[in-house]
């Protein structure tokens, strides 16, 4: 087990000998934000056939020759087609067919003529307009055509993609699988936060709702949660019974190296490797990565600020790299400080900031025990080990969140 790594280390670590989960078909209003195992090709022409682009009629642009409202041409209206319509008669010398925006186009027709410009009559029309071939005439396949590629493997499916994708009456989609989670809160001194009246010495557990709340923003939606307390043998039990469905377990609390820091015991218990312990970094350097039949165990700071930012720097590379997601991984940027950091950082610490047009505020309360302030922020500050004070006005790296 290596011990002392830096965040990059770790971070390689994680994600050495993972593979993507797989693949899995959704329905395409559940595939929303996902990205394509595999190309998707057009089954079919869009449009499906010739239609109108306006409300007008459908004629010979012959016909039209030198019509203006000087001499207008007339023609017989020999039918009228709506949206939804099959034409019943063709466009021939001297006929006319009345279309509506989207109706399927006659034959014979070349063109069609806006509205505006006839006096719209009946059974005989006015035209005071003359057209060439293909004026206002929207060709089948001119969106796309059967066999196109849509949508290449690995593509981002968003709303103008579930559009297209619904055009070509496609209901479903290949698409990376995300991964099933299982998160672990452990600890004698943690209860249910339904559980009334609180008994001495216990606290409310933040860390199982945070953690799960957080996968789910992050659009993981198979998720599951548990509560364990301190003893090594129940927490292998515990972590065996997640693996058999997850892929991956995430637990907080018993990382250190105090009496009750049972991670040291529950996993060999369980026949896991552990592949690391201890990081270059503050908050959560007691942070602890194992494997378990192939499947990743990432095993965080019980303090709530420590686990949230471990979470993000480490659980999000692993979703990543399990589900082919490059999106899940936070986003670098530089900001301007706007407000001082008095405390020197001997080692890398992650500090909890608000950023907005480039500017990054922080807020009172940096200890790891304190979650308040985390609330309404958007980034982590990274600050370098052997920093001194940070001043107002200096460019910091940030980690969106």
């Amino acid at each position: 087990m290596k011990t002392g790594l830096t965040l990059e280390e770790a971070q390689q670590a994680l994600c050495d000998n993972i593979d993507c989960l797989g693949t899995e078909k959704l329905p395409l209003a559940g595939a929303l934000g996902r990205r394509l195992a595999e190309e998707i090709t057009a089954p079919m022409d869009q449009p499906p056939f010739d239609r109108s682009p306006l409300d007008g009629y459908a004629l010979r642009a012959a016909d039209t020759a030198g019509a203006c409202r000087e001499h207008p041409v007339s023609l017989t209206v020999a039918d009228t087609l709506y949206a939804g319509d099959a034409p019943r008669v063709p466009v021939t010398p001297g006929r006319t067919v009345r279309v509506m925006t989207g109706a399927m186009l006659p034959p014979g027709c070349d063109c069609v003529l806006k509205q505006e410009d006839t006096d719209m009559g009946s059974p005989v029309v006015e035209i005071y307009a003359s057209l060439k071939p293909g004026d206002n005439y929207v060709y089948r396949g001119e969106d796309y055509r059967a066999g196109t590629c849509l949508l290449p493997a690995g593509s981002r499916v968003d709303a103008a993609a579930v559009g297209v994708l619904s055009s070509a009456g496609i209901t479903e989609v290949p698409v990376n699988r995300r991964p099933r989670v299982g998160v672990l809160s452990t600890g004698d001194e943690v209860v249910e936060p339904g559980v009334r009246p609180l008994p001495a010495g216990k606290i409310y557990g933040a860390n199982l709702p945070l953690l799960l709340s957080r996968l789910r923003e992050l659009g993981v939606e198979n998720v599951t949660g548990q509560l364990a307390g301190d003893d090594p043998q129940a927490v292998a039990e515990a972590m065996a019974r997640m693996l058999e469905t997850c892929d991956l377990v995430i637990t907080t609390g018993g990382v250190s190296v105090g009496d009750k820091d049972i991670f040291h015991q529950a996993l060999p218990l369980l026949g896991a490797e552990r592949v690391f312990w201890r990081l270059k970094l503050k908050p959560g350097s007691p942070a602890m990565f194992s494997r378990y039949r192939g499947k990743p165990i990432l095993s965080l700071s019980g303090n709530p600020f420590a686990a949230f930012t471990t979470f993000e720097l480490l659980a999000r590379p692993l979703l990543a790299a399990l589900s082919g997601e490059p999106e899940l991984l936070p986003r670098r940027e530089k900001a301007v400080l706007d407000t001082p950091f008095p405390k020197g950082s001997g080692i890398r610490r992650f500090v909890r900031g608000k950023c907005e047009n480039g500017h990054v505020s922080l807020p009172e309360g940096h200890s790891s025990g304190v979650l308040r302030s985390l609330m309404g922020c958007s980034c982590l500050v990274d600050i370098p080990a052997g920093s001194g004070s940070l001043a107002a006005g200096e460019t910091v790296d940030i980690l969106m969140l």
